[in-house]
């Protein structure tokens, strides 16, 4: 240490004598104004990322959202065009070509009665929530709440195996579609000839229906 002519006391190096520490080096100051401006850099990138991706998803929902709002209100008006279905009974796999992929009508079954749910598309359509029951006899599914292909059967399926609560709820579904629905036909067992219906009993079941 020397004496600076002033009575205060200096190091060799330099430094004032408050606390006994010595001052940064300018490479210490240097490394440490870098450290922080990295780690301010780093979190502008990450916000700028963010940004980034944000924008991105919500052009995408943008894009999306339109392209399915306008599929949907296309669908919607031609299922709205279609003419009355006419009376008639079906086989599963006569059923099974009104699943609205193949053809535009959407048919399901229910406790043996077939309906058509064309104007239900946004539901039992191919992109619907319930559209795994499109040409489908979606009795077992509807009963145990059910919406996997597990709840599909390729063959007739005659629930027998169904308890009495899901036979009512089979029921109850059953009475739903006959007033929300077109009522269309009955879905046949295995061996039944279909019945034939005349232009007077078809206009007038849809006349009740109204």
């Amino acid at each position: 240490m020397a004496d600076d002519g002033d009575g205060k006391l200096r190091t060799e190096q330099g430094g004032g004598g408050g606390g006994g520490g010595s001052s940064s080096s300018p490479e210490e100051t240097a490394a440490g104004s870098w450290l922080g401006g990295s780690g301010g850099f780093d979190m502008l990138l990450s916000l700028a990322l963010l940004a980034i991706v944000a924008l991105a998803a919500y052009r995408l929902y943008r894009r999306w959202g339109k392209r399915s709002g306008v599929g949907g209100a296309a669908q919607q008006g031609q299922a709205d065009s279609l003419p009355r279905m006419k009376r008639r009974d079906f086989t599963l796999e006569q059923l099974r070509e009104y699943d609205g992929a193949r053809a535009a009508r959407i048919l399901l079954a229910v406790n043996g009665k077939v309906f058509d749910v064309t104007k239900g598309s946004k539901f039992y359509g191919p992109e619907g929530p319930y559209g795994i029951f499109a040409g489908r006899d979606a009795s077992r599914g509807l009963a145990t709440f059910c919406l996997d292909k597990d709840a599909l059967r390729d063959e007739y399926d005659d629930l027998s195996d169904l308890n009495a609560v899901q036979m009512e709820s089979v029921r109850e579904w059953e009475m739903q579609f006959k007033e929300k629905y077109d009522y269309v036909g009955r879905l046949l067992k295995p061996g039944e000839e279909p019945s034939e219906y005349t232009d007077e009993e078809d206009t007038k079941d849809h006349t009740k229906q109204e």
